[in-house]
């Protein structure tokens, strides 16, 4: 599967009361990452026709960042089974390249008039694995 990255430089804002990024913002993130994803693979009437909601977040915490680092985040789909994709979010320190969070998130596809959940087309899957 193809990754796509970003970087997000760390503000006052992130910081929590331990003086490091807080663990709602790393969320914030992969919820943010994802959605630039499929937004920049899908095309307009794709965005149109299905809706992706979270099932479920497995993230774990390897270090912590702080304000003004640079986080360098990558994402993929590592695997799709019905309608469920799931996604993996990696971030690291852009400078140090030391890793700070690593996730897995199981996405569910809907049809965003019924929100029933709807099996992964092929055409979506193809255009993962080409991006």
């Amino acid at each position: 599967m193809q990754a796509y990255t970003i970087t997000i430089k760390v503000q006052a804002d992130d910081i929590d009361d331990l003086n490091h990024v807080n663990n709602v913002r790393y969320i914030d993130w992969i919820q943010k990452i994802s959605k630039e994803h499929w937004q920049n693979v899908a095309s307009a009437q794709m965005q149109q026709d299905f809706t992706w909601v979270v099932r479920k977040h497995q993230v774990t915490y390897h270090s912590a960042a702080k304000v003004n680092d640079n986080i360098l985040l990558k994402t993929a789909i590592i695997g799709t089974k019905g309608p469920i994709s799931v996604r993996m979010v990696e971030m690291r320190n852009n400078k140090t390249n030391q890793l700070l969070v690593t996730s897995e998130t199981d996405w569910c596809l809907l049809d965003p008039k019924s929100m029933r959940p709807i099996r992964v087309p092929e055409t979506i899957i193809e255009l993962f694995n080409s991006n």
